[in-house]
């Protein structure tokens, strides 16, 4: 858990990045392209492509197109259709996402993930929730978009690396999750970008950097890591801790006003629900323990 709490931290500062420096300022299917291709640019000396099997090759392109590269263009979208607390909103339900798709892939219904799944919301809301515009359809179906995406691409890495681990170190073949991003995202900045709306400024340009190169790049690939050593109702949980730290970034750095009360018992609902899904982890894992001594 130690490295989605780190990544949780790194990509607190993104929301506010993205918000203030490159939001209607910058076109949003360059940012992704940028954001990808940096981040792939990291990961390519790195890549051995023998280490995986063409199944599992074109599975990690698979999920690096859906993970990064489908929902980045949902998410930067949205910021043209939505303002930014709304969008914040909308992102709660990902933990749902998460615990269904699990679920679904191991052919089984746990709903003490589910319910964990669930109080993340919960703790979610009680920070972000307020009234939303009237034209927002759009813009939510486009956020689900997103989180669906990002729910995908985590729970489909758990599943397709998870009987390699120790084989190898992940680093020499993250980078074909990288590739299927950019598979997504050229076309997508050919088809849809507008070439004249690029950064005018080098602090854009430095914000698309640290974005691409660190929050895209070494940020992924330690999340993803992190999510195979999780269960799936710990990961669901950790999706939501980072909204409050987005918060705590935005108000300390760039003053926005924000509700230290929510942000307390919000934060303090989604905690009740990581230390529940951690027991329930070790539980389950101590029942299998003692099932298997007995048999």
């Amino acid at each position: 858990m130690g490295y989605l709490l780190g990544v949780t931290l790194l990509w607190s500062f993104s929301f506010s990045l993205i918000g203030v420096y490159l939001a209607g300022q910058v076109d949003s299917y360059f940012a992704v392209l940028t954001r990808v291709a940096l981040a792939c640019l990291v990961f390519l000396p790195w890549l051995r492509p023998k280490l995986l099997d063409r199944r599992r090759t074109l599975g990690l392109m698979g999920v690096g197109a859906i993970q990064l590269g489908l929902m980045y263009v949902c998410y930067y979208q949205s910021f043209v259709l939505l303002s930014v607390p709304e969008i914040l909103l909308f992102t709660i339900f990902t933990p749902i996402y998460i615990a269904l798709l699990d679920n679904l892939l191991c052919r089984r219904l746990d709903l003490f993930q589910i319910a964990m799944a669930g109080l993340a919301v919960v703790g979610a809301a009680l920070i972000r929730y307020q009234s939303v515009g009237e034209a927002f359809w759009n813009g939510f179906l486009m956020v689900q978009g997103a989180n669906l995406c990002f729910a995908i691409g985590q729970v489909g890495y758990r599943h397709l690396m998870r009987d390699v681990e120790g084989n190898f170190p992940a680093l020499h073949v993250f980078g074909w999750f990288y590739i299927g991003a950019l598979l997504v995202a050229v076309p997508a900045f050919l088809w849809l970008g507008d070439a004249t709306n690029l950064p005018t400024t080098s602090v854009q340009w430095g914000v698309l950097a640290w974005l691409g190169m660190v929050a895209s790049g070494v940020g992924y690939f330690f999340w993803n890591q992190g999510a195979r050593r999780v269960d799936a109702a710990t990961l669901a949980v950790m999706n939501n801790l980072l909204i409050p730290a987005g918060l705590l970034v935005n108000l300390v750095i760039w003053n926005r006003e924000a509700d230290l009360s929510r942000i307390t018992l919000g934060g303090a609902v989604m905690l009740l629900a990581l230390l529940g899904s951690e027991w329930w982890r070790r539980r389950s894992s101590t029942s299998g323990h003692q099932a298997a001594e007995f048999s």
